[in-house]
């Protein structure tokens, strides 16, 4: 009887959903149902009563990423495979988002958003992938948990380090780099430049990496500290901040070890990114976690863009915007790449001469790290799609191939776009496209008149010339 699309908007503690037929009538009207058992089985009871009616029917559904919420509700939907004719698939939230835009709805609900989304299956099927198992849904929101906590962490050396620049700026010196752990040792113990001044060498020492020489430097500087606060309610405050970082970088090394030892880290896709410099075993993760199946991009322009490292141009009319990263998409996967790019700088030869001969060029540094990525993301591409380990020189030959081809001799290119009129000098357009107009004109009055030279100064045509002249 035909295909049925089923549209779910899921929100926290229950979801939305629409059913339509391919030509986007409205078969079942909204309904709501929790996301508790009762919900559960009540969608369980619809498809029963749905498919005892519709026979020869089949339901394609689908729901938007809509961060965890909708999980739920495809997990049940992909176990019930077994009992119905069902495809559940999740949807980009960006794409449609715009295609509620361009509906020109003016009022926006739940029980419209479920409708536009049974119906942005059915104009866009080629956008939708079906049945589609996320084997890294686990692991994914182990790296989160781990994200998280390291943002917290930043946050609390940031404000630790306020905290230090009035009651231990002495100390700052030696914090350019970040808060080390013996910093922060020496903090929960002495945590104004006052209790510092007053402990004795052989303590202090007793704090690892600290030795006694150091130690004399620290209590002398301490004793000369220009600190305006001294209080041991600032005390207090430095020590719960340095404690608590301490116990956050334990946490985040547990979890690290957890999510390497849990997870299958010899996968024969972890080696490959590992031969890159730059990628150890929790940045390996992270990228396989974002990239999935390199199967999924059917060229490397797919991944970069799906990264959101693509350079973007617009121009319309006379007007022309653009020519910097997208940035488009999650930013995490953009993170890792950059903390690859920046250790590669570090590591590797011959990205460190790509990184410097960009920088001769003109480039400022973030914008030939930004280059960087790009390259560096090519490269994985080519690794994960070869099963090949990380190899310079096959890029250093892969560039040369492109400067070659790039400075070889070949009939420049035409714009082909007005191959059905030329320009016309009387067309109502605007002063700036006029003179980009008589530019081109230039251009080709000069080509014209050089191709003339050359057919002129042909070897044969001047023979013919001489016979003529002697005639005459």
């Amino acid at each position: 009887m035909g295909s049925y699309f089923l549209g779910g908007d899921a929100s926290k503690g229950y979801c939305n959903f629409a059913l339509l037929d391919h030509k986007k009538r409205i078969v079942e009207e909204d309904f709501q149902l929790d996301d508790c058992h009762e919900g559960h089985q009540s969608l369980y009871h619809f498809l029963h009563q749905f498919f005892s009616s519709h026979k020869n029917g089949d339901i394609n559904a689908g729901f938007e990423s809509t961060g965890g919420y909708e999980n739920n509700w495809y997990q049940l939907l992909w176990k019930l495979q077994d009992c119905f004719d069902v495809k559940v698939a999740r949807l980009n939230p960006y794409g449609v988002k715009y295609h509620k835009k361009a509906s020109l709805d003016r009022i926006e609900t739940d029980k419209i958003s479920a409708r536009k989304i049974a119906e942005y299956l059915i104009t866009h099927p080629e956008k939708v992938e079906y049945n589609k198992e996320d084997s890294f849904a686990e692991l994914r929101r182990h790296w989160k948990y781990i994200r998280m906590l390291k943002k917290q962490k930043a946050q609390l050396q940031t404000h630790l380090k306020a905290q230090m620049y009035v009651s231990q700026p002495q100390l700052l010196v030696y914090c350019k780099d970040g808060i080390s752990d013996w910093i922060l040792l020496l903090l929960k113990k002495y945590p104004t430049a006052m209790d510092l001044a007053k402990t004795s060498v052989n303590k202090l020492a007793s704090i690892p990496y600290i030795s006694k020489e150091r130690a004399k430097e620290l209590i002398r500087e301490a004793k000369t500290s220009v600190a305006s606060m001294k209080s041991p309610i600032m005390g207090n405050m430095i020590k719960s901040a340095a404690g608590e970082i301490l116990r956050m970088k334990k946490t985040i090394k547990e979890q690290v070890k957890l999510m390497i030892n849990t997870y299958d880290i010899n996968m024969p896709e972890i080696e490959i990114l590992k031969s890159f410099p730059g990628i150890d075993d929790y940045s390996a993760l992270g990228l396989l976690i974002e990239i999935g199946a390199i199967e999924r991009y059917s060229s490397v322009k797919k991944l970069v863009s799906f990264f959101g490292i693509h350079p973007i141009y617009r121009q319309s009319g006379d007007g022309k915007w653009g020519n910097h990263m997208s940035k488009k998409g999650r930013k995490e996967p953009r993170w890792i790449l950059f903390n690859v790019a920046t250790n590669a700088i570090c590591n590797d030869e011959m990205i460190q001469e790509l990184y410097n001969d960009h920088l001769k060029k003109g480039h400022c540094r973030m914008s030939a790290i930004g280059i960087i990525m790009h390259k560096i993301l090519r490269i994985i591409y080519g690794m994960l799609k070869h099963k090949q380990r990380y190899d310079p020189n096959v890029d250093r030959t892969n560039r040369k191939k492109t400067v070659k081809t790039s400075t070889s001799k070949g009939p420049k290119k035409t714009d082909n776009s007005r191959r059905y009129q030329s320009y016309d000098k009387s067309a109502p357009v605007s002063k700036k496209q006029t003179k980009k107009r008589k530019l081109m004109d230039m251009e080709v009055t000069e080509v014209e008149v050089a191709s003339q030279d050359e057919v002129a100064s042909h070897p044969k045509d001047k023979k013919i010339r001489q016979e003529r002249s002697e005639m005459n």
